[in-house]
């Protein structure tokens, strides 16, 4: 009796370590192992008749993705929570699942928003950068003057697990919360933070966190105009690509509209700006807001797990719905 080879698997990055062991013990996997994406013409080669695709960011799924895998493909995992990369009508219409990796990086977002938060309102990017500039310098009264935190209006635009989870961090600053959700979240989820409606947010946050996800809806939410609302002097931390329209915040910065900005996530990475690139009030970091060893383990375990429970016959554990 001729046993039936073994599924035929794509993964499009090197995961992180030990999450590719339960794919290669049971499947036919095919591995991108150079640091870096697969081009467009290296990728619709690559998922030629494959089962499964554990995809990133970086890889736009499409009909033309789908067409070149062919009517065998039943799931594409992406390791990420956004899936803005993903054409999920064209996914529906083939009957073809998207599974995404929430709550896992819950922690970890949380902390580097925090990270950036402080990094931009105390200056601290302006700081080092004169310091390994060899730039003379001596204290002042008035030496890189930052925004201190304590009682300061925080607004978080998107209470989801991360905007709940910076939230609830803001307690031991004493910032008073706000946030904006198309609908108010009930108390318990709320972490004590007060819904408002957009426009009053952005009007009474001095500092303002963006975690909502990219959609044809929040594309450019925070553009000029709704920038301008914001009080003078404000510092915006966006954690989304795509929500904060760049060079409009890039132009507020060089205004002095708002005192200062930080980014983890690009709408067109790995490009940057050249106008962002020029603000020292801006703090720039190339998407590390999950970028911890357990946590990308446990992303691309959840992407690997939604392609165990599919190709064994059984439901996507974190499906994406259209």
């Amino acid at each position: 009796m001729n046993t039936p080879p073994p599924p035929p698997v794509l993964v499009t990055r090197q995961p992180a370590p030990g999450v590719m062991a339960r794919l290669t013990d049971r499947y036919a996997v095919t591995l991108n192992e150079a640091d870096r994406d697969l081009d467009r013409a290296e990728l619709l080669a690559a998922v030629h008749g494959r089962r499964a695709v554990l995809t990133t960011l970086n890889n736009r799924v499409d009909a033309e993705f789908l067409d070149a895998a062919g009517p065998q493909l039943e799931i594409v995992a992406n390791h990420a929570v956004g899936y803005h990369n993903i054409d999920l009508a064209a996914c529906a219409d083939r009957g073809v699942p998207v599974t995404n990796t929430p709550g896992v990086l819950t922690t970890a977002t949380a902390e580097t928003t925090w990270a950036l938060l402080l990094a931009a309102a105390r200056r601290l990017g302006e700081g080092e950068r004169l310091l390994r500039s060899g730039t003379p310098w001596t204290w002042g009264p008035n030496f890189l003057l930052g925004l201190e935190l304590a009682g300061t209006p925080l607004g978080v635009l998107g209470m989801g697990r991360i905007g709940q989870a910076v939230a609830r961090r803001a307690r031991a600053f004493d910032m008073p919360v706000g946030y904006h959700n198309r609908r108010a979240l009930p108390p318990e989820q709320a972490e004590g933070a007060q819904w408002k409606p957009l426009e009053d947010l952005l009007a009474t946050s001095t500092v303002l966190v963006v975690t909502c996800p990219c959609t044809e809806e929040t594309r450019h939410l925070l553009d000029a105009r709704r920038l301008a609302l914001l009080p003078p002097g404000a510092v915006v931390i966006s954690m989304t690509a795509g929500v904060v329209d760049e060079e409009a915040l890039a132009a507020a910065l060089e205004s002095g509209a708002l005192f200062a900005a930080a980014v983890d996530n690009f709408e067109h990475e790995p490009s940057v700006p050249s106008a962002l690139l020029a603000q020292e009030r801006a703090v720039l970091v190339p998407h590390l807001g999950s970028a911890t060893v357990r946590t990308r383990q446990a992303m691309g375990g959840l992407a690997v797990d939604n392609i165990l429970a599919v190709l064994d016959g059984g439901e996507p554990l974190t499906p994406v719905k259209l």
